[in-house]
Protein backbone atom coordinates (compact mmCIF):
# COMPACT_ATOMS: atom_id res chain seq x y z
CA UNK A 1 0.00 0.00 0.00
CA UNK A 2 1.72 3.43 -0.76
CA UNK A 3 2.24 5.63 2.40
CA UNK A 4 0.55 9.12 2.18
CA UNK A 5 2.26 12.52 1.48
CA UNK A 6 5.18 10.37 0.56
CA UNK A 7 6.51 9.29 -2.68
CA UNK A 8 7.88 5.59 -2.91
CA UNK A 9 10.77 5.16 -4.60
CA UNK A 10 12.73 2.30 -7.03
CA UNK A 11 16.18 2.44 -7.55
CA UNK A 12 17.40 1.23 -11.38
CA UNK A 13 21.12 0.18 -10.86
CA UNK A 14 23.82 0.08 -8.34
CA UNK A 15 26.27 2.44 -9.41
CA UNK A 16 28.81 4.17 -7.59
CA UNK A 17 26.22 7.83 -7.47
CA UNK A 18 23.93 5.54 -4.87
CA UNK A 19 26.17 6.46 -2.44
CA UNK A 20 24.87 9.84 -2.12
CA UNK A 21 20.97 9.59 -3.49
CA UNK A 22 19.99 6.41 -1.71
CA UNK A 23 20.88 7.99 1.69
CA UNK A 24 18.67 10.80 0.36
CA UNK A 25 15.83 8.99 -0.45
CA UNK A 26 15.83 7.56 2.90
CA UNK A 27 16.49 10.97 4.95
CA UNK A 28 13.75 13.15 2.72
CA UNK A 29 10.54 13.32 4.63
CA UNK A 30 8.32 12.61 1.71
CA UNK A 31 9.89 9.85 0.31
CA UNK A 32 10.03 5.83 0.74
CA UNK A 33 12.53 3.79 -0.72
CA UNK A 34 11.05 0.49 -1.85
CA UNK A 35 12.93 -1.25 -4.30
CA UNK A 36 16.31 -1.53 -5.86
CA UNK A 37 17.28 -3.25 -8.46
CA UNK A 38 20.84 -4.54 -10.65
CA UNK A 39 21.59 -7.00 -13.69
CA UNK A 40 24.87 -7.33 -11.58
CA UNK A 41 24.11 -10.27 -8.87
CA UNK A 42 24.67 -9.26 -5.57
CA UNK A 43 25.39 -5.99 -6.09
CA UNK A 44 21.54 -4.25 -5.44
CA UNK A 45 21.82 -5.72 -1.97
CA UNK A 46 25.42 -4.82 -1.36
CA UNK A 47 24.98 -1.19 -2.19
CA UNK A 48 21.93 -1.36 0.05
CA UNK A 49 23.53 -3.14 3.46
CA UNK A 50 26.58 -0.48 2.55
CA UNK A 51 24.36 3.06 2.05
CA UNK A 52 21.12 2.39 3.75
CA UNK A 53 21.70 -0.71 6.27
CA UNK A 54 19.03 0.23 8.64
CA UNK A 55 15.85 0.35 6.38
CA UNK A 56 14.30 -2.89 6.72
CA UNK A 57 11.58 -4.69 3.66
CA UNK A 58 13.35 -3.11 0.75
CA UNK A 59 12.81 -5.36 -2.12
CA UNK A 60 15.68 -6.49 -4.17
CA UNK A 61 15.50 -7.11 -7.81
CA UNK A 62 18.04 -9.02 -10.54
CA UNK A 63 16.37 -7.64 -13.30
CA UNK A 64 15.60 -3.63 -13.57
CA UNK A 65 12.60 -4.92 -15.89
CA UNK A 66 10.95 -6.49 -13.51
CA UNK A 67 11.25 -3.74 -10.77
CA UNK A 68 8.98 -1.48 -13.21
CA UNK A 69 6.02 -3.98 -12.79
CA UNK A 70 6.11 -3.35 -9.15
CA UNK A 71 2.70 -1.61 -8.72
CA UNK A 72 3.99 -0.30 -5.54
CA UNK A 73 6.50 1.99 -7.01
CA UNK A 74 5.32 5.73 -7.97
CA UNK A 75 8.60 6.99 -8.84
CA UNK A 76 12.37 5.70 -10.09
CA UNK A 77 15.46 7.05 -9.92
CA UNK A 78 18.13 6.04 -13.20
CA UNK A 79 21.70 5.78 -12.65
CA UNK A 80 22.42 3.72 -15.44
CA UNK A 81 24.99 4.28 -17.87
CA UNK A 82 24.81 7.64 -19.75
CA UNK A 83 23.60 5.97 -23.35
CA UNK A 84 20.97 3.79 -21.47
CA UNK A 85 19.21 6.85 -20.08
CA UNK A 86 16.36 7.34 -22.42
CA UNK A 87 15.84 3.84 -23.11
CA UNK A 88 14.88 3.28 -19.22
CA UNK A 89 13.47 6.02 -18.90
CA UNK A 90 10.82 5.77 -21.80
CA UNK A 91 10.37 2.03 -20.24
CA UNK A 92 9.89 3.47 -16.86
CA UNK A 93 6.90 6.14 -18.25
CA UNK A 94 5.09 3.29 -20.18
CA UNK A 95 5.15 1.71 -16.50
CA UNK A 96 3.65 4.92 -14.98
CA UNK A 97 6.39 6.02 -13.08
CA UNK A 98 8.05 8.98 -12.29
CA UNK A 99 11.13 9.32 -13.29
CA UNK A 100 14.46 11.37 -11.82
CA UNK A 101 16.76 10.38 -14.35
CA UNK A 102 21.03 11.28 -13.42
CA UNK A 103 22.16 13.36 -16.17
CA UNK A 104 22.35 13.71 -18.84
CA UNK A 105 18.62 12.55 -19.35
CA UNK A 106 19.46 11.20 -23.40
CA UNK A 107 22.14 11.64 -26.00
CA UNK A 108 20.23 13.39 -28.64
CA UNK A 109 16.83 15.90 -28.87
CA UNK A 110 14.83 13.16 -30.47
CA UNK A 111 15.10 10.64 -27.65
CA UNK A 112 13.93 13.95 -25.21
CA UNK A 113 11.53 14.99 -27.40
CA UNK A 114 10.13 11.46 -27.03
CA UNK A 115 10.32 11.37 -23.60
CA UNK A 116 8.58 14.48 -23.36
CA UNK A 117 5.39 13.10 -25.33
CA UNK A 118 5.61 9.61 -23.71
CA UNK A 119 5.33 11.67 -20.00
CA UNK A 120 2.12 14.08 -21.00
CA UNK A 121 0.52 10.61 -22.56
CA UNK A 122 1.31 9.12 -19.20
CA UNK A 123 0.82 11.97 -17.26
CA UNK A 124 4.18 11.52 -15.11
CA UNK A 125 7.12 13.94 -13.92
CA UNK A 126 10.11 13.42 -15.29
CA UNK A 127 13.27 15.68 -14.55
CA UNK A 128 17.20 15.71 -15.14
CA UNK A 129 19.00 15.34 -12.19
CA UNK A 130 21.25 18.03 -11.96
CA UNK A 131 21.62 18.03 -8.15
CA UNK A 132 24.09 21.09 -7.75
CA UNK A 133 20.84 23.31 -8.76
CA UNK A 134 19.11 22.24 -5.65
CA UNK A 135 21.52 23.83 -3.50
CA UNK A 136 20.94 27.35 -2.19
CA UNK A 137 23.96 28.91 -2.82
CA UNK A 138 23.15 28.85 -6.43
CA UNK A 139 19.81 30.81 -5.90
CA UNK A 140 21.81 33.26 -3.61
CA UNK A 141 24.59 33.87 -6.33
CA UNK A 142 21.10 35.03 -8.62
CA UNK A 143 19.75 37.29 -5.61
CA UNK A 144 22.99 39.24 -5.95
CA UNK A 145 22.75 39.66 -10.32
CA UNK A 146 19.53 40.39 -9.76
CA UNK A 147 20.12 43.16 -6.71
CA UNK A 148 22.11 44.69 -9.25
CA UNK A 149 25.51 44.48 -7.37
CA UNK A 150 27.34 43.28 -10.26
CA UNK A 151 25.89 44.82 -13.24
CA UNK A 152 24.44 42.70 -16.57
CA UNK A 153 26.12 39.55 -16.78
CA UNK A 154 28.57 40.00 -19.42
CA UNK A 155 30.45 36.42 -19.49
CA UNK A 156 30.50 33.40 -17.30
CA UNK A 157 33.37 31.00 -16.88
CA UNK A 158 33.01 27.27 -15.89
CA UNK A 159 35.79 24.54 -15.22
CA UNK A 160 34.74 21.08 -13.59
CA UNK A 161 37.40 18.61 -13.39
CA UNK A 162 39.09 15.15 -11.57
CA UNK A 163 41.53 13.60 -12.37
CA UNK A 164 40.74 10.11 -13.76
CA UNK A 165 41.25 6.67 -11.04
CA UNK A 166 41.48 3.22 -12.20
CA UNK A 167 38.24 2.76 -10.82
CA UNK A 168 36.58 5.19 -12.74
CA UNK A 169 37.71 4.32 -16.32
CA UNK A 170 34.61 2.42 -17.37
CA UNK A 171 33.55 6.19 -17.90
CA UNK A 172 36.08 6.31 -20.93
CA UNK A 173 35.94 2.94 -22.49
CA UNK A 174 34.00 4.09 -25.25
CA UNK A 175 33.04 6.75 -28.02
CA UNK A 176 31.40 9.80 -26.99
CA UNK A 177 28.20 8.87 -29.55
CA UNK A 178 28.06 5.52 -27.21
CA UNK A 179 27.92 7.72 -23.81
CA UNK A 180 31.69 7.52 -23.23
CA UNK A 181 33.89 10.68 -22.37
CA UNK A 182 33.85 14.22 -20.12
CA UNK A 183 31.56 15.87 -22.39
CA UNK A 184 28.48 13.48 -21.01
CA UNK A 185 29.75 13.27 -17.38
CA UNK A 186 31.20 16.38 -16.82
CA UNK A 187 31.13 18.90 -18.99
CA UNK A 188 27.30 18.93 -18.94
CA UNK A 189 27.28 20.70 -15.76
CA UNK A 190 29.77 23.64 -17.02
CA UNK A 191 27.43 24.20 -19.71
CA UNK A 192 24.27 23.93 -17.31
CA UNK A 193 25.94 26.43 -14.72
CA UNK A 194 26.42 28.88 -17.67
CA UNK A 195 23.42 28.42 -19.37
CA UNK A 196 21.47 28.93 -15.75
CA UNK A 197 22.92 32.19 -14.82
CA UNK A 198 22.58 33.25 -18.71
CA UNK A 199 18.47 33.43 -17.56
CA UNK A 200 16.60 33.33 -20.77
CA UNK A 201 19.04 34.70 -23.25
CA UNK A 202 19.79 31.78 -25.77
CA UNK A 203 22.84 30.56 -27.18
CA UNK A 204 23.67 31.67 -30.45
CA UNK A 205 27.18 29.88 -31.42
CA UNK A 206 29.11 27.27 -29.95
CA UNK A 207 33.41 26.48 -30.50
CA UNK A 208 35.07 23.76 -29.07
CA UNK A 209 38.05 21.82 -29.39
CA UNK A 210 39.12 18.49 -26.99
CA UNK A 211 41.91 15.90 -26.65
CA UNK A 212 40.44 12.56 -27.51
CA UNK A 213 41.58 8.94 -26.16
CA UNK A 214 42.45 5.46 -27.47
CA UNK A 215 38.31 4.48 -27.27
CA UNK A 216 37.44 8.20 -29.07
CA UNK A 217 36.40 9.59 -25.74
CA UNK A 218 36.92 13.14 -24.58
CA UNK A 219 39.02 13.66 -21.82
CA UNK A 220 39.79 17.34 -21.47
CA UNK A 221 37.41 19.88 -23.48
CA UNK A 222 37.26 23.48 -23.66
CA UNK A 223 34.93 26.08 -25.62
CA UNK A 224 33.28 28.96 -25.80
CA UNK A 225 29.17 29.63 -26.18
CA UNK A 226 28.07 32.88 -27.96
CA UNK A 227 24.82 34.12 -26.36
CA UNK A 228 24.89 37.44 -28.39
CA UNK A 229 25.63 41.12 -28.03
CA UNK A 230 29.22 40.44 -26.48
CA UNK A 231 27.81 37.97 -24.20
CA UNK A 232 30.33 34.61 -23.68
CA UNK A 233 30.40 31.42 -21.68
CA UNK A 234 33.90 29.75 -21.64
CA UNK A 235 33.53 26.08 -20.87
CA UNK A 236 36.61 23.61 -19.30
CA UNK A 237 36.38 20.45 -18.18
CA UNK A 238 39.06 17.22 -17.75
CA UNK A 239 39.58 14.39 -16.47
CA UNK A 240 43.46 15.20 -16.67
CA UNK A 241 43.35 18.17 -14.08
CA UNK A 242 43.40 18.85 -10.65
CA UNK A 243 39.85 18.96 -8.80
CA UNK A 244 37.47 21.63 -9.97
CA UNK A 245 33.90 22.41 -9.27
CA UNK A 246 33.66 26.24 -9.73
CA UNK A 247 32.37 28.92 -11.86
CA UNK A 248 33.08 33.13 -11.79
CA UNK A 249 30.40 35.28 -13.42
CA UNK A 250 31.89 38.70 -14.28
CA UNK A 251 28.82 41.96 -14.91
CA UNK A 252 29.17 45.29 -16.22
CA UNK A 253 29.92 45.99 -12.25
CA UNK A 254 31.82 43.51 -10.75
CA UNK A 255 31.65 39.69 -10.63
CA UNK A 256 30.48 36.88 -8.17
CA UNK A 257 32.64 33.26 -8.09
CA UNK A 258 30.90 29.81 -6.64
CA UNK A 259 34.07 28.19 -5.02
CA UNK A 260 32.57 24.08 -4.49
CA UNK A 261 29.82 23.59 -7.18
CA UNK A 262 29.75 20.40 -5.69
CA UNK A 263 29.78 21.13 -2.23
CA UNK A 264 29.23 17.89 -0.16
CA UNK A 265 26.44 18.06 2.81
CA UNK A 266 29.95 18.04 4.98
CA UNK A 267 30.81 21.04 3.21
CA UNK A 268 30.34 24.53 3.73
CA UNK A 269 29.40 26.48 0.08
CA UNK A 270 31.37 29.41 -0.27
CA UNK A 271 30.37 32.44 -2.55
CA UNK A 272 32.41 35.83 -3.07
CA UNK A 273 31.62 39.51 -5.21
CA UNK A 274 33.49 42.00 -5.80
CA UNK A 275 31.51 45.70 -6.76
CA UNK A 276 32.53 48.13 -9.03
CA UNK A 277 33.86 49.97 -5.96
CA UNK A 278 36.51 46.86 -5.40
CA UNK A 279 34.73 46.30 -2.17
CA UNK A 280 35.45 42.11 -1.62
CA UNK A 281 32.72 39.81 0.44
CA UNK A 282 32.96 36.18 1.01
CA UNK A 283 29.37 34.47 2.37
CA UNK A 284 29.61 30.77 4.01
CA UNK A 285 26.74 29.57 3.66
CA UNK A 286 24.94 26.74 5.96
CA UNK A 287 25.39 23.18 5.15
CA UNK A 288 23.21 21.45 2.94
CA UNK A 289 22.88 18.28 0.87
CA UNK A 290 21.83 19.26 -2.71
CA UNK A 291 20.77 15.17 -3.58
CA UNK A 292 18.50 15.70 -0.31
CA UNK A 293 17.24 18.95 -1.47
CA UNK A 294 16.77 17.42 -4.93
CA UNK A 295 14.41 14.74 -4.04
CA UNK A 296 13.12 16.38 -1.66
CA UNK A 297 11.64 18.65 -4.59
CA UNK A 298 10.39 15.98 -7.12
CA UNK A 299 8.73 14.63 -4.08
CA UNK A 300 7.07 17.88 -3.40
CA UNK A 301 6.35 18.51 -7.20
CA UNK A 302 4.89 15.13 -8.16
CA UNK A 303 3.01 15.00 -4.58
CA UNK A 304 1.45 18.54 -5.00
CA UNK A 305 1.12 18.49 -8.55
CA UNK A 306 3.98 21.71 -8.40
CA UNK A 307 5.91 22.97 -11.33
CA UNK A 308 9.73 20.76 -11.79
CA UNK A 309 12.43 23.66 -11.49
CA UNK A 310 14.24 21.47 -14.22
CA UNK A 311 11.87 21.29 -17.45
CA UNK A 312 12.49 18.66 -20.45
CA UNK A 313 13.05 22.21 -22.23
CA UNK A 314 15.99 22.88 -20.10
CA UNK A 315 17.07 19.22 -21.18
CA UNK A 316 16.91 19.74 -24.68
CA UNK A 317 18.72 23.06 -24.35
CA UNK A 318 21.36 21.91 -22.27
CA UNK A 319 21.81 18.53 -24.90
CA UNK A 320 21.60 21.03 -28.17
CA UNK A 321 25.10 23.04 -27.01
CA UNK A 322 26.74 19.67 -25.77
CA UNK A 323 25.64 18.44 -29.72
CA UNK A 324 27.14 21.57 -31.51
CA UNK A 325 30.22 21.53 -29.15
CA UNK A 326 31.22 17.51 -30.22
CA UNK A 327 30.16 18.69 -33.94
CA UNK A 328 32.46 21.69 -33.50
CA UNK A 329 35.54 19.78 -32.34
CA UNK A 330 34.69 16.65 -34.58
CA UNK A 331 34.74 19.79 -37.70
CA UNK A 332 37.23 22.06 -36.29
CA UNK A 333 34.51 25.21 -36.84
CA UNK A 334 32.36 27.35 -35.11
CA UNK A 335 28.83 26.00 -35.17
CA UNK A 336 25.80 27.80 -35.36
CA UNK A 337 22.63 27.34 -33.26
CA UNK A 338 19.08 27.22 -34.73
Amino acid sequence: MSTPNKLRWGILGAARINQQLMPAIVATENSELVAIASRRPGAAEETLKQYAPDIENVRIYNDPAELLKDPDIQAVYIPLASEEHAQWTLRAIEHGKHVLCEKPMALSITDINNIERAAKQHKVYVMEGFMYRSHPQHQRIQEIILSGAIGEVRSIRTCFAYPMQAARLYRIDRAINQGGGAMWDIGCYAIHAARFHFGNTEAQTVTAMAKHNEHGADVSSSGIIDFGDGKYAQFNFSFEHARRAEYEIIGSKGGIKCHNVWAKATEQATISWQTASGELQVEKLDLANHFQLEVEHFCDCVLNQKPLKLSLQDAKDNCAIILAALESVEQKRTIQLN
